[in-house]
C-alpha cells in the first residue's frame, strides 16, 4: 500500500476512535474522565507512532532519492557531485574522480575538499551558488594539474538536522580545459597578429619598402602607402599608362618585358622562383630614381591566370655606391681607363660567348720602350703623364665592339673583334705608335717615345681568356730589344712555351727528388784578404752530374711559382749549412741569399726568415738578404716597410746589382740597406776606363757618408782588385778571389782561409 494511503488509513482511525470515546463518555457520565484520561493517553501514543511513521517514511524517501539520483550520476558522461550544504555528506561519479584522480571519501574530508576546490567556489550564501549557473573555475587535480570547469548547480531536496537544516545539491561539470586552451591561444594569436601587423606596417614604412601587384582581370596596378608616397602620388590604383609614364625613357623595354610577363598564364610562368628586376621611374622630388623590384608569381583561384606582386626598393643610394666602388675596383687612376682587373672580366665573357656565337677577336699588349728612363730623366709627374696620354690614344682606337685597359706598369691591352682581316692588329698598332709619337713630340723633345706590341687570335686557342692574354704577353716578351716591335703569337713561340712547359715538369721532378744543391761563393775583405762571407747560389745538379745554371731555370720556375718551393730551400740550407761550419768551429762568417720578386712581394718574407733562424739555430746577424735594384724599386713604399721588418729580426740587408736598374743615387738615403753591392758592368772596365772609376769612387763615397758597406763582385784581375781598395770598397766578390763551390770544397777553402790568417798572427807575432 502506498505510504500516503497509509497515513489517510492511520488518520481515519484515529478520527473514528476519538468519536467512538466521546459516545461512551457522554452516556456513562461516573467514568466520563476515566473515559477521557485513557483516550488522551491512547491519541498521545498514536500520535507519537504516526510522528515516527512520518520520520520513517521521510527518510526512506531521501535514501531512495538519492540511491536514484548516485545511479544517474554514475551513468552520466561528465562530472557530475552529490553533496550537502554542509559538506558533510558527498559523493563523486567515476567521471569526476577519474579527472581529478580523488574519491568521495577523499573528498569528504574538507583539508582535502580545499586542495581541490578554489577559495572561492565555497560560496557564503546557497542562493549565490543556485544563481551562479554556468560557474567556471580550475578545480585542482591529485598531483597538481589544473581542470578548467563549469559547473551549473541545483537544490535536490532539504534536509533537516538537530540543530540547523541543510540542502542536497547535485552539481554537473564540463571539463572545457581543451576550450580554455584554444581561447588562450586564440587570443594569443589575435595578440601576436596585431604585434605583426603593427610591426609590419612600422617596418614597410621605416624601411621605404612599396608593394606594387597586379592581379588577373584588373588593367590597373595596385599601389601601397609606401609607393604611392615614394612615386608622389595619391591613389592606391593606377593605369598601365600612368606607370610606364613614370619609367625613364631608356628603361621602356625593361617595363615592356615586365608587363609582358604580368599578362601571361601562369600556367607559362615559373612559379616558384623569385624574380628580381632594376629600373629607374620619375619619384616625388621630380627625379629619377633607381628602384628595384623583386617579385613573385603565384595562382589565382582558377590556377590559370596569375597574380604577380613584390617588393620595390628605393636602391639610388647603392647604384651611386656601387657606381664608386666599380670606378675603386676597375678604373686605373692614372689614365682614368680600365684596368686589368676589369679586362680580365670582359674578356672571359667575350671569350665564351664568342665561342657560341662563331665569332673571333684580337687581343693586342702594348708595353711602352724604356718606360723606367722616363721617370728616372723626367720623374714620375712626366711619367703619369705620358701613361694618361697613352691611355687616351688606347679608348680612342678601340673598334665598335672591342675594349681596351691599362694591364700594368707601362703595359695597355686591347681586345678587337675579328672583321676577317689579319693585318687589323698591325693597323691599329701602327696607328697607336703614330699617335704616341706625334703627342709626346712636344713633352718629350729630348727624346723619342715608341712602343712595342705583342698579339695573338683568341681562337688560335686557349682553354681561357687568361691563358689567350698569357699568349699575347709572352709574344710581347719575344721582342730583341728594339723599339717599335710588332711580334704575333705563332708556332715558333708556342714551340717555346711548350719548351717552357716541358722545362717545367722536369724541375718540378727535380726539386721533389732533392736536385737542388747549394754553391758558395767566397767575399773577401780587401783590407786584409780575409773571408768574411759567402752568398749562397742554388744549382741544379741532374743524376748524371750535369749542372744546370740558374739563368735556365729560375725564369721557368718564377713563372711557375715553383720559384717559392727552392727560395724555401735556399733559406733554409743556407742557415742550416753556416750554423753546421760555425759547430764545427770555423770562424762566423755571413751567408747571403737572394729573394725574387714573389718572395719578396706575394709571400710572408718576415715569417719565413724568422722560421728558418729558429729552426737551424743560427744567429741572425751572421745572415744576409740580398734583393736587386729593380726589385726593390718596383713598388717603392712596400719595399721600404717589407725591408724594414727584416732588418727589425737582425739580419742585414744588401741591395744586389746596383747600376743596372733605374740607377738613382737619392734611393741610397730612403733604403734601409746595410750593404751596397755594386754590379760587374761597373767593374770590368776600371782598368783601362777613367770614367768607370770615377763613377765607382762616387757611389763608394756616398754609401760611406751614410754608413753603407760596399762591395764589388765579378773581380777577375788583381788590377781591379787594387783599384777597390784605394778607392775604399769594403769587400770583394769574383773569380779571382774564388768560383761558386760545392760545400765541401768551400769547407776546403775555408779551413785553408783559416789557417792563412793563423800564420799572418804568427808571423806579426
Amino acid at each position: 500500500m502506498h505510504k500516503t494511503s497509509k497515513i489517510i488509513l492511520i488518520a481515519s482511525i484515529c478520527a473514528a476512535a476519538v468519536l467512538t470515546a466521546m459516545n461512551i463518555a457522554f452516556r456513562i457520565p461516573e467514568y466520563t474522565a476515566v473515559i477521557l484520561v485513557c483516550f488522551a493517553v491512547s491519541a498521545l501514543v498514536l500520535t507519537l507512532v504516526s510522528i515516527g511513521c512520518v520520520k520513517h517514511f521521510t527518510k526512506e524517501r531521501i535514501i531512495r532519492e538519492r540511491e536514484n539520483i548516485i545511479r544517474i550520476m554514475q551513468s552520466l558522461n561528465t562530472m557530475a557531485v552529490l553533496w550537502s550544504s554542509d559538506f558533510r555528506y558527498i559523493e563523486a561519479n567515476p567521471e569526476l574522480t577519474k579527472n581529478i584522480g580523488y574519491t568521495s571519501e577523499d573528498l569528504s574530508d574538507m583539508k582535502t575538499l580545499q586542495k581541490v576546490l578554489p577559495p572561492d567556489a565555497f560560496a557564503p550564501s546557497l542562493q549565490a551558488v543556485i544563481n551562479s549557473r554556468d560557474e567556471e573555475f580550475a578545480v585542482t587535480a591529485k598531483g597538481g594539474a589544473k581542470v578548467n570547469t563549469i559547473w551549473n548547480t541545483s537544490i535536490v531536496s532539504t534536509i533537516a538536522g538537530k540543530n540547523s537544516r541543510s540542502c542536497l545539491m547535485l552539481s554537473i561539470g564540463l571539463d572545457i580545459s581543451e576550450t580554455v586552451r584554444m581561447k588562450e591561444e586564440l587570443i594569443k594569436y589575435s595578440k601576436e597578429l596585431a604585434e605583426s601587423e603593427n610591426r609590419y606596417t612600422l617596418s614597410m614604412g621605416l624601411s621605404e619598402i612599396g608593394l606594387l601587384l597586379k592581379e588577373p582581370g584588373k588593367t590597373s596596378y595596385y599601389i601601397s602607402d609606401q609607393l604611392m608616397d615614394m612615386l608622389g602620388l595619391n591613389v592606391p590604383d593606377i593605369s598601365e599608362g600612368v606607370l610606364k609614364a613614370r619609367f625613364h625613357p631608356s628603361d621602356i623595354m625593361t617595363f615592356n618585358a615586365l608587363q609582358s610577363a604580368m599578362v601571361s598564364p601562369y600556367s607559362e610562368l615559373n612559379g616558384s622562383e623569385i624574380h628580381s628586376t632594376e629600373f629607374r621611374l620619375l619619384s616625388s622630388d621630380n627625379t629619377y630614381h633607381w628602384y628595384q623590384f623583386r617579385y613573385k608569381i603565384t595562382p589565382a583561384e582558377t590556377k590559370l591566370l596569375a597574380n604577380i606582386g613584390g617588393a620595390v626598393i628605393d636602391v639610388t643610394k647603392d647604384k651611386e655606391k656601387d657606381s664608386i666602388i666599380e670606378k675603386m675596383a676597375y678604373i686605373d687612376d692614372v689614365t682614368q681607363i680600365f684596368n686589368r682587373n676589369k679586362f680580365m672580366q670582359i674578356g672571359q665573357e667575350t671569350f665564351e660567348c664568342s665561342a657560341e656565337a662563331g665569332q673571333s677577336y684580337w687581343v693586342i699588349v702594348l708595353d711602352i720602350d724604356n718606360f723606367h728612363i722616363i721617370n728616372d730623366t723626367c720623374g714620375y709627374q712626366s711619367g703619369n703623364k705620358l701613361l694618361a696620354d697613352l691611355g687616351k690614344i688606347i679608348e680612342n682606337s678601340v673598334t665598335e665592339g672591342g675594349f681596351g685597359a691599362r694591364i700594368g706598369g707601362d703595359n695597355f691591352a686591347l681586345l678587337i673583334r675579328d672583321i676577317g682581316d689579319d693585318d687589323l692588329p698591325v693597323k691599329i698598332i701602327n696607328h697607336i705608335q703614330q699617335e704616341i709619337k706625334e703627342s709626346c713630340a712636344q713633352s718629350f723633345s729630348v727624346q723619342t717615345i715608341t712602343c712595342s706590341a705583342g698579339y695573338c687570335k683568341m681562337s688560335d686557342g686557349g682553354k681561357d681568356f687568361a691563358q689567350v692574354l698569357d699568349r699575347a704577353e709572352f709574344s710581347l716578351s719575344m721582342s730583341d730589344g728594339s723599339k717599335s716591335n710588332i711580334i704575333r703569337y705563332d708556332n715558333k713561340i708556342h714551340d717555346k712555351i711548350i719548351a717552357g712547359t716541358a722545362l717545367e715538369n722536369e724541375l718540378a721532378a727535380a726539386i721533389e727528388n732533392n736536385e737542388m744543391v747549394l754553391y758558395y761563393q767566397p767575399k773577401i775583405d780587401l783590407s786584409d784578404g780575409s773571408l768574411m762571407g759567402m752568398e749562397a747560389l742554388i744549382r741544379w745538379v741532374k743524376p748524371d752530374g750535369t749542372v744546370v745554371p740558374p739563368s735556365q731555370f729560375i725564369p721557368v720556375a718564377e713563372n711557375s711559382m715553383l720559384i717559392t718551393k727552392i727560395s724555401a730551400f735556399v733559406l733554409k740550407e743556407a742557415c742550416r749549412q753556416n750554423k753546421e761550419w760555425q759547430v764545427m768551429g770555423y770562424p762566423p762568417i755571413t751567408v747571403s741569399i737572394n729573394l725574387t720578386a714573389v718572395d719578396f712581394y706575394q709571400t710572408d718574407v718576415k715569417e719565413s726568415i724568422q722560421n728558418a733562424l729558429n729552426e737551424t739555430g743560427l744567429d741572425a746577424k751572421w745572415l744576409d738578404v740580398e734583393l736587386t735594384e729593380s726589385l726593390a724599386l718596383k713598388d717603392i713604399d712596400h719595399a721600404i716597410q717589407q725591408m724594414k721588418e727584416i732588418k727589425e729580426l737582425g739580419v742585414k740587408l744588401s741591395m744586389d746589382d746596383f747600376g743596372t736598374g733605374y740607377s738613382s743615387l737619392s734611393y741610397i738615403q730612403v733604403l734601409p740597406i746595410t750593404l751596397l753591392k755594386l754590379d760587374r758592368s761597373f767593374i770590368m772596365y776600371l782598368e783601362e776606363d777613367e770614367i768607370s772609376r770615377e763613377i765607382v769612387s762616387a757611389v763608394i763615397r756616398i754609401a760611406k757618408s751614410k754608413k753603407i758597406e760596399t762591395i764589388a763582385e765579378g773581380i777577375e784581375t788583381i788590377g781591379q782588385a787594387e783599384i777597390l781598395k784605394k778607392s775604399g770598397c769594403d769587400l770583394a766578390q769574383g773569380y779571382f778571389f774564388g768560383k761558386p763551390m760545392p760545400a765541401d770544397q768551400f769547407e776546403e777553402f775555408m779551413a785553408m782561409k783559416a789557417s792563412q790568417k793563423q800564420e799572418a798572427v804568427t808571423a806579426d807575432a
